[in-house]
């Protein structure tokens, strides 16, 4: 937490743009933590440590990496974040039981309240890790606006106890995060040949991943949100959840073209590569 005031006070980055962004979301991180330690200490929501864990346990998975196989920042963050998907896809629920209303949004399940404490004290944690190290760009970056949005979320519903399977539900696209994870490190690993058959593999699991896992569950999520909207109760529970489910399919679309893209760019490359060993086999 040290690290957190010192940042806070001599600023991150070191261009004004980013420099103010950073500071922002550092700021706004402070303010979740010591609302979080409030909770915990003062109205003695000892559930909520599980947050705390949460963190600590990316945090030292970080500090292992660090320690035994890279330093650099970029595969350190996206070698944690996979492992972080790899253990939400395993405690993610399946999709038929997403159908009860007073389930989802009045019951939690055995595991899902810590489930959730868990993952918003990782994305506290990659919150952290990308101001430090400044893995982030533009004037308002969106993947701190991501977390930020998550974090806001998650720990609402937390504070409240509600909609808290809802949100698990959502976390079923960290299945399709694991193989964005996978190929950021293969591409840091130097692993780019598109013609090779893992990398084909990897492609077909991306894009199936991406609907099944990604764009249909929340698509599901957000038609079952309206179909039951009238079975709210008057409060901030609706509202929340449609506008947080609006901004992930919203978020889906530009991962989607981001992924079109690149995909385009490995196929253009492996035409050039091809059409360059057939003109060195004609020489």
């Amino acid at each position: 937490m040290g690290n957190l005031f010192d940042m806070a006070r001599t600023g991150i980055g070191s261009s004004g743009g980013k420099n103010g962004a950073g500071q922002f979301f550092l700021a706004t991180l402070l303010l979740w933590l010591v609302s979080v330690v409030f909770e915990i200490a003062f109205n003695l929501r000892t559930e909520l440590l599980w947050v705390i864990c949460g963190g600590c346990f990316f945090q030292s998975a970080n500090w292992i990496v660090r320690s035994l196989l890279s330093r650099d920042p970029l595969f350190v963050n996206t070698s944690v974040s996979l492992l972080h998907s790899i253990i939400t896809s395993a405690s993610a629920k399946g999709l038929e039981e997403m159908f009860d209303h007073s389930e989802l949004v009045g019951g939690t399940w055995k595991w899902a309240y810590p489930a959730l404490c868990f993952s918003c004290g990782y994305f506290a944690y990659d919150q952290w890790d990308m101001l430090q190290y400044r893995l982030y760009s533009g004037l308002i970056p969106s993947i701190l606006v991501h977390h930020l949005v998550l974090l806001v979320c998650f720990t609402l519903a937390l504070y409240r106890n509600v909609t808290i399977n809802y949100l698990i539900l959502t976390l079923i696209c960290e299945m399709h995060s694991i193989f964005l994870h996978v190929r950021k490190l293969r591409r840091m690993a130097g692993i780019r040949d598109s013609n090779t058959a893992l990398v084909k593999l990897e492609w077909v699991l991306n894009w199936t991943a991406f609907v099944f896992a990604r764009c249909v569950p929340h698509v599901l999520i957000t038609v079952k949100l309206i179909k039951d909207a009238r079975k709210f109760e008057r409060g901030v529970e609706l509202p929340l959840a449609l506008s947080g489910m609006a901004g992930m399919n919203i978020l889906n679309v530009g991962l989607g073209m981001d992924l079109f893209h690149a995909f385009r760019r490995e196929r253009s490359s492996r035409r050039n590569q091809e059409n360059g060993d057939h003109h060195n086999h004609g020489e």
